[in-house]
C-alpha cells in the first residue's frame, strides 16, 4: 500500500505484477512496460525473472531502509519531480487477456479513476465508520478502489491475507472479526462465499455488497439479499474503462439482473453494425465514451484504433470503446436513461472473449499456447456449460502424429500453466482425428463432443493417512460421494475457481499451503500426498499424521512421542 501511495505522489502510474504469475508472463509484462523502476522486496525479488527490466529496488533492503531515515517526511513538490503532477497522466497500468497470446497494457488516467471513485462516494456514501475490504488482487482492476475509495473519504481499510479472496470461511470470519461493512464479490465467488455456514454471520455487519465481474444469476442475488440482510449493488464495466461504468441496485426476485445505467460522466450507446441506435428491446452491441475511457492500450497503436473509434454521436474529436458485448436497453424503457430510466441487461459477447468465474479470458491466447506444445497439430478453446455445473474451460486438440502417442491431460495442463495463470488452464482435454467444420469452413462448435468424466470406479484403497484425508477434501469440494487415490481433480470437473477453493480445506486438514500450480502439476489425491511427503523428507518416511482409528463421535487424541530438545 505504501508503494502504491508513494508511485502515485511520484506522478508515475504504478503497474501491478503478482508474483505467483508464470515466469514468461511477468517477463511479458516487464518488456512490454518498460518500467523505470521495480519495486519488490527479498521474497518477491526472488521470482522475477533474470535480466528483465532494471534491477529491483529492494523495500526491505537495509540501504533503502537507511536512505529513506534521513530523507524529509514532507510530501513531494513539483521541482522534485521530472514534470508537474496532470490529471491526464496515467495512474496505473493493468495488464489483460490477449487473443493474440500476448496480454494488453490498459493505461487508465487520473480524470477516468477519480471520476469513477467520486460517483462512486456520492453514490454509496462511505462514512468514518466504514470499514472497506481489499481482497481482490491488484492486478484486476477492482482493487484500485478496494484500495483507494476507503483513504479518499475517512473511511478504514481491511487488508485481507494474500490468498485470503480464495477462502470462504476466512472471508466470513474476517468480515465479522474486523467489522466489515463493504465488500466486493465475483457473483461465482459470491455463491460460494454464500454456501459457507459462516457467512450468516455477517448479517449485521456488511452494509453494501458490490457484485462485479460476471453476470449476477438472479438466484445468488436472492440468496445474498435474504441471508446478509444488506443491499446488493450490481456494477458493469471493462478495464478499458476505470473499471466500472454501469450501476444497479438488486431488488429481490428480479430475473435477469440488469447492469443498470451509466456513472457519470458516462456515455452508453447500443448501436447495430451501423453504429445505429437500437431500438429498446433490441439486442445490440455496447460502446462507451466519456471521461473514464482508458489512453489505450501500451504499445499497441494498432489494437487501440481498432477498439477505441471515433464517436458519431459525440462532440468532434470524441472517442468511443467497442466493449464486444451484447446488451439490450429494457424493452419499454428508454435509450436515454436521464429520459425515461431504462436499464441494461446484459446479454452475452460478440466475439471469442469469455469471462470464467469474474476472470477476463481471450480464448485464442490459450489456443496460442496450446499450439506451440509439442505434439499438438492444431488447438481450439470453447466454454462448455452443461446443466447444473459451472462453465468450463475445455481443450479440443488434434495431435500432430509425430510423437506417436497423443499428449497426456496433466502434461497439458502443467506446460499451460507453466505460462498462462491458473484461471486460463482448460480443466478438460479432448483428441480430436480433426476440427469439425461448417460449410462456411469455420469451427462447428455444436459439434465439439462434451469431455467424457472418468469412470467413478472405487480403485485402490487410499495407502497412507494423507491420502485418505485428501480423498476426502476432494470429495468435499466436487460434491461427491467419494474420490480414488488416482482420480483427477479436473478430470472429475474440477475448474480454477473449485481448486482455489481446495487450498485452504488441505491447510484446514493438514496444516499444508499448496499453490493452483502446484494442483495443477499434481491433480490427483496420491500425486498431492506424494508431494506432501518429498516436503517431509527429514520424517525418514512416516508420515506426520497416522490415523490409529477414525470415524469416531468422541474428540481427537494426538499421540505425540518424545523428542530431545
Amino acid at each position: 500500500m505504501e508503494a502504491l501511495l508513494a508511485v502515485l505522489k511520484a506522478g508515475s502510474p504504478y503497474l501491478p505484477i503478482d508474483p505467483e504469475l508464470p515466469a514468461g508472463r511477468i517477463s511479458r509484462m516487464l518488456e512490454g512496460a518498460d518500467p523505470v523502476c521495480v519495486l519488490a522486496d527479498r521474497e518477491t525479488a526472488a521470482v522475477l525473472p533474470a535480466g528483465v527490466g532494471p534491477e529491483p529496488l529492494l523495500l526491505d533492503g537495509t540501504e533503502l531502509v537507511r536512505e529513506l531515515a534521513v530523507r524529509p517526511a514532507g510530501p513531494l513538490a513539483d521541482a522534485e519531480r521530472s514534470a508537474p503532477l496532470d490529471p491526464r497522466h496515467l495512474a496505473y497500468l493493468i495488464y489483460t487477456s490477449g487473443s493474440t497470446g500476448l496480454p494488453k497494457g490498459v493505461g487508465v488516467p487520473h480524470t477516468g479513476i477519480v471520476n469513477r471513485l467520486l460517483w462512486m462516494q456520492d453514490r454509496y456514501r462511505l462514512g468514518p465508520d466504514d470499514r472497506v475490504l481489499q481482497k481482490t488482487p491488484f492486478g484486476f482492476d477492482v482493487s484500485v478502489w478496494e484500495f483507494f475509495w476507503p483513504l479518499l473519504t475517512g473511511a478504514s481499510l481491511v487488508m485481507a491475507r494474500p490468498g485470503g479472496h480464495r477462502d470462504p470461511a476466512y472471508l466470513a470470519e474476517e468480515i465479522a472479526a474486523s467489522g466489515v461493512t463493504t465488500v466486493h464479490f465475483v457473483p461465482s465467488m459470491l455463491d460460494a462465499f454464500l454456501r459457507e455456514p459462516a457467512a450468516a454471520r455477517c448479517a449485521g455487519v456488511l452494509r453494501r455488497v458490490v457484485c462485479s465481474g460476471e453476470a449476477l444469476a438472479a438466484a445468488t442475488q436472492d440468496r445474498a439479499l435474504s441471508l446478509l440482510g444488506a443491499p446488493v449493488h450490481n456494477l458493469y464495466g471493462p478495464t478499458e474503462a476505470a473499471v466500472d461504468v454501469t450501476h444497479w441496485d438488486c431488488l429481490p426476485g428480479q430475473d435477469p439482473v440488469p447492469i443498470g445505467r451509466p456513472v457519470w460522466n458516462t456515455r452508453v450507446y447500443v448501436l447495430d453494425a451501423a453504429l445505429r441506435p437500437v431500438a429498446p428491446g433490441v439486442a445490440g452491441e455496447l460502446y462507451l465514451a466519456g471521461r473514464q475511457l482508458a489512453r489505450g492500450y501500451l504499445g499497441r497503436p494498432g489494437l487501440t484504433a481498432e477498439r477505441f473509434t471515433a464517436d458519431p454521436h459525440g462532440e468532434p474529436g470524441a472517442r468511443m470503446y467497442r466493449t464486444g458485448d451484447l446488451v439490450r436497453w429494457t424493452a419499454g424503457g428508454s435509450p436515454r436513461p436521464e429520459a425515461g430510466g431504462g436499464a441494461l441487461e446484459y446479454l452475452g459477447r460478440t466475439d471469442d472473449q469469455v469471462k470464467i468465474r469474474g476472470l477476463r479470458i481471450e480464448l485464442g491466447e490459450i489456443e496460442s499456447v496450446l499450439s506451440q506444445l509439442p505434439g499438438v497439430a492444431q488447438a481450439r478453446v470453447v466454454v462448455r456449460q452443461e446443466p447444473g455445473r459451472e462453465g468450463q474451460l475445455v481443450g479440443y486438440l488434434v495431435p500432430d502424429g509425430a510423437s506417436g502417442t497423443p499428449p497426456q491431460a496433466d502434461a497439458l495442463r502443467t506446460a499451460v500453466a507453466a505460462v498462462l495463470p491458473g484461471y486460463m488452464v482448460p480443466s478438460a482435454f479432448v483428441m480430436l482425428a480433426e476440427l469439425p467444420l461448417g460449410i462456411n469452413g469455420k469451427l462447428d462448435r455444436r459439434a465439439l463432443p462434451a469431455p467424457e468424466l472418468p469412470a467413478r470406479e472405487d480403485g485402490r484403497a487410499p495407502r497412507t493417512a494423507t491420502e485418505q484425508l485428501l480423498c476426502s477434501v476432494f470429495a468435499e469440494v466436487l460434491g461427491l460421494p467419494e474420490v480414488a487415490p488416482e482420480q483427477s481433480f479436473f478430470e472429475l470437473g474440477g475448474h480454477s475457481l473449485s481448486a482455489a477453493l481446495l487450498l485452504p480445506k488441505v491447510r484446514a486438514a493438514l496444516g499444508a499451503e499448496l499453490t493452483l500450480r502446484t494442483v495443477f502439476a499434481a491433480p490427483t489425491p496420491a500425486a498431492l500426498a506424494a508431494v506432501l511427503a518429498d516436503r517431509q523428507g527429514a520424517s525418514a518416511g512416516l508420515e506426520p499424521v497416522l490415523a490409529l482409528r477414525a470415524g469416531d463421535a468422541l474428540p481427537p487424541l494426538f499421540c505425540l512421542p518424545r523428542a530431545p530438545a
